[in-house]
């Protein structure tokens, strides 16, 4: 009977923890990235995604032009599904348009520096690392696919938005 109650015991006290640290990986915003992303040395992947059309998708539903495709777009879940697709998961982070977390997962678990240091552990903790140009354009088309009928073209679009570690 103790060594029943003994195990019961450890088995409630191991699910108690494995539970209070496997909870949902959270968005944190472009804000946390740019802490570490914004350098030289980091490949300035915040500049590049801040200067991007991706930073501003959000607020492109705000034009005449937006408005003329489609009937309240701020509000429409079809065009926010591309320009603010976290409008739903963290809805406080929707004007943020297509942010580094749309791409590379939500980064409450790889976001210190400790983690980011190694890849694997990186990955491990919802970092998403592309391992080949078609991987990236897979995840481009989600969106880009037929876009508002127009074509795309992926190696032009990657020019001018890839934002790779230096070596």
């Amino acid at each position: 009977m103790r060594k029943t109650v003994s195990i019961l015991t450890v088995l409630i006290v191991g699910i108690f923890f494995v539970s209070l640290f496997s909870g949902d990986f959270a968005y944190e915003g472009a804000g946390k990235c740019k802490m570490c992303h914004k350098t030289e040395k980091q490949g300035q992947q915040h500049p590049i995604w801040e200067a991007s059309k991706h930073s501003k998708s959000y607020q492109a539903l705000s034009t005449d032009a937006a408005k003329e495709l489609c009937p309240n777009p701020t509000e429409n879940t079809e065009c926010l599904g591309c320009h603010a697709p976290l409008h739903e998961k963290a809805a406080e982070l929707k004007e943020e348009g297509v942010t580094c977390e749309i791409c590379h997962g939500p980064g409450s678990e790889y976001k210190k520096l400790s983690v980011m240091k190694d890849r694997e552990q990186s990955k491990a903790k919802g970092l998403i690392v592309y391992e080949s140009a078609e991987a990236v354009k897979k995840q481009c088309l989600t969106c880009h696919e037929n876009a508002h009928d127009k074509p795309f073209d992926f190696e032009a679009a990657w020019e001018k938005i890839k934002h790779d570690k230096p070596e």
